[in-house]
């Protein structure tokens, strides 16, 4: 959520930040500074009011103690006064309230202003090739075939049954294909518990509060599946429930950076996105996924990035999968980032780089949802911390690219070789 104080005291700035995002301007503050406008003029006229109310208050006590006649015509005269503006000070605090839940819900429309440093672009053609690794890893069999041709050869992946017992858009995995899904998991937390995040292991049913809080409610409430009789979402990714893990608290500045890893299945609708990567592991409604969320300092969070980003390469690199990493646009940046990073791998089979991890900077939009603060130690006040989180990775798309760029010409999958002491076994 934006501050606002800074749209007020700057609304030009935040205005041209918000036009970076979409060419057709659709971010408009002026509707915002109009009922902020209106709220302040309420609670000028409500601090007047108030404070006449509290002028008639003592009149009225020192004259009656004074033995003034009750039914005076002063005395009266009075009364009468304070219940005017008693009157008119309940009438004022509806108005209030309306105004300020129209505030709110466009403030909570609103998406981060992109960093001053993110490429300025239309969408994602824009987007910035940072760097390449692991060349040296890309296959040259010319007839490698799709991770879900090979894994229904290799018996590990079933969609058909999936269809059965869901819908399209899930999948069975077996025997070794589930094995090798365990492997990942275990493998991508061990790896990022060495590197310094505690594991979380949350709730996956999560609450309204804590999607806004995250910034997914209420603007993409149809990319989550809701359970129909309570107010729970299924968890859209683990960023969610661990980030709200501090919703409503003030943190002791030496307790940070905070830093999480969790695994959770993860489930989302894609709405509107149907018609794209309908066979296979990239695009499905349930999925699983090891997640990296930081909490930290202001002065900290482009260097804790920065690391985040280069501990979910360690990742591809241990797995020895072909990677890019890319700076996102300003006309292709998620909704509460103000600077992101996406890795893609390598997939032979369509020659070409896939996203497997984003990695975002929220600075302080999220903790301004969620109200997560610190105090630092001999200094007045509370600051909000700044959030980051990404995928460390995700483990469907990590096996799709396993499938593919470990591809052996016999038919088989040679498992990568951090993996193979998870699974006890050299090819699938």
């Amino acid at each position: 959520m934006l501050d606002l104080k800074q749209i007020r005291e700057n609304p030009d700035q935040i205005q041209e930040l918000l036009n970076r995002r979409s060419a057709s301007n659709e971010y408009d503050l002026a509707p915002i500074l109009e009922l902020d406008r209106q709220r302040r003029e309420l609670e000028a006229m409500r601090t007047q009011l108030q404070a006449r109310s509290n002028e008639i208050g003592k009149l009225y006590g020192q004259k009656i103690k004074s033995g003034g006649d009750p039914n005076s015509a002063e005395i009266k005269a009075l009364k009468e006064e304070g219940n005017e503006v008693k009157a008119k000070l309940s009438n004022l605090e509806p108005q209030e309230k309306e105004i300020k839940a129209q505030i709110e819900n466009l403030l909570l429309q609103l998406p981060n202003p992109p960093s001053e440093s993110t490429p300025i672009g239309k969408d994602e053609t824009d987007n910035v090739e940072i760097r390449r690794w692991g060349d040296e890893y890309i296959p040259q069999n010319p007839k490698i075939i799709p991770h879900w041709d090979i894994g229904e050869k290799l018996g590990i992946l079933d969609t058909e049954r999936a269809v059965k017992v869901a819908q399209a858009r899930f999948v069975n995995l077996i025997g070794a294909g589930a094995a090798l899904e365990r492997a990942l998991i275990n493998f991508m937390l061990d790896r990022q518990i060495a590197a310094g995040y505690l594991e979380v292991m949350p709730p996956v049913l999560i609450n309204s509060t804590s999607l806004q809080g995250t910034g997914q409610l209420p603007k993409f409430a149809e990319e989550s599946f809701k359970c129909q009789d309570d107010d729970l979402w299924l968890a859209p990714t683990a960023e969610v429930p661990v980030t709200n893990l501090y919703r409503d608290e003030i943190l002791d500045a030496a307790q940070l950076p905070i830093k999480h890893c969790a695994y959770t299945p993860c489930f989302r609708r894609e709405a509107g996105s149907y018609g794209r990567d309908t066979r296979g592991l990239i695009r499905l409604h349930q999925f699983n996924k090891v997640e990296l969320v930081k909490i930290v300092h202001p002065d900290t969070s482009e260097d804790e990035h920065q690391a985040l980003v280069k501990d979910a390469e360690a990742i591809l690199q241990a797995l020895k999968l072909p990677y890019r990493v890319i700076e996102l646009c300003t006309g292709d940046l998620g909704f509460g980032a103000a600077k992101c990073y996406d890795l893609e791998v390598w997939l032979p089979s369509a020659g070409t780089y896939r996203e497997i991890s984003s990695c975002s900077n929220f600075r302080d939009f999220q903790a301004r949802r969620a109200n997560i603060r610190f105090k630092e130690a001999g200094k007045k006040g509370t600051q909000f911390v700044h959030t980051l989180n990404g995928s460390g990775l995700a483990i469907g798309r990590t096996m799709a690219a396993i499938l593919e760029n470990y591809q052996q010409s016999d038919g088989t999958v040679k498992i990568p070789e951090v993996l193979q002491p998870y699974l006890k076994r050299e090819t699938l």
